[in-house]
């Protein structure tokens, strides 16, 4: 009787399918990586953009407040001035809350203050009573002039100095100052305003050019 034999045959991946399978695998980590680090997720991508329609209407805020002042934004008017008063003795202590109370009629709606990929603060349903710096995203330049465009206005409030996170309260920079935005939010970026009323997301390295370019011998800064 002979032996039965099938058709079936068992084969084992030899060794250049492996380092096919093998390589194949590699670049798709590689691939993830290259993704997760370099990429924008969708709801961060959405952040950055709700942030950037956030500083427009901000803009616009100061540019209406200016307009029935002179041309001046808040900071750069007195309290006691009789045209009405600004937020100049105040901004100088670096009191960032009173500005954007004053011009709570050209806001609208405190909400716009806040960044939604802001995690340190939350946003205010009101001017008064719900309306304080754990419910502001930005800060205010009390040096930016309209006669100077490019000045810093507002902006993102997460900078950091050597390394170290800015605590609340008044800021100085000078030209030599090395400037940066922290990894939360906008990832080592954030979105600032000029004077000129132009909004812009800028990278650390920019930033700090920008800031040497285009402000004074010091530039204050009220961070709330």
């Amino acid at each position: 009787m002979k032996p039965r034999c099938s058709n079936q045959r068992n084969h084992a991946l030899t060794l250049v399918e492996v380092l096919v399978v093998v390589f194949v695998l590699a670049v798709l980590v590689v691939m993830v990586i290259l993704y997760v680090n370099n990429e924008e997720s969708w709801p961060r991508k959405a952040w950055r953009i709700n942030c950037a329609n956030n500083m427009k209407e901000i803009s616009l805020s100061f540019r209406l407040w200016a307009g029935d002042h002179n041309d001046k934004f808040p900071m750069q008017v007195s309290i006691t001035d009789t045209n009405g008063g600004g937020t100049m003795e105040l901004a100088a202590t670096g009191n960032v809350v009173a500005t954007f109370q004053i011009m709570s009629n050209e806001l609208g709606t405190p909400k716009i203050l806040w960044c939604s990929a802001d995690e340190d603060h939350t946003d205010a349903t009101n001017f008064t009573t719900d309306f304080n710096n754990s419910k502001i995203s930005y800060f205010v330049s009390l040096d930016a002039s309209s006669a100077y465009p490019q000045m810093l206005l507002s902006g993102d409030d997460n900078f950091e100095i050597g390394g170290i996170p800015v605590k609340s309260g008044l800021l100085e920079i000078s030209k030599s100052t090395s400037i940066a935005w922290t990894a939360a939010r906008h990832k080592f970026a954030g979105n600032i305003l000029a004077a000129d009323g132009s909004v812009q997301m800028l990278n650390n390295p920019i930033l700090t050019n920008w800031t040497h370019q285009n402000g004074g011998a010091t530039n204050r800064l009220a961070i709330p």
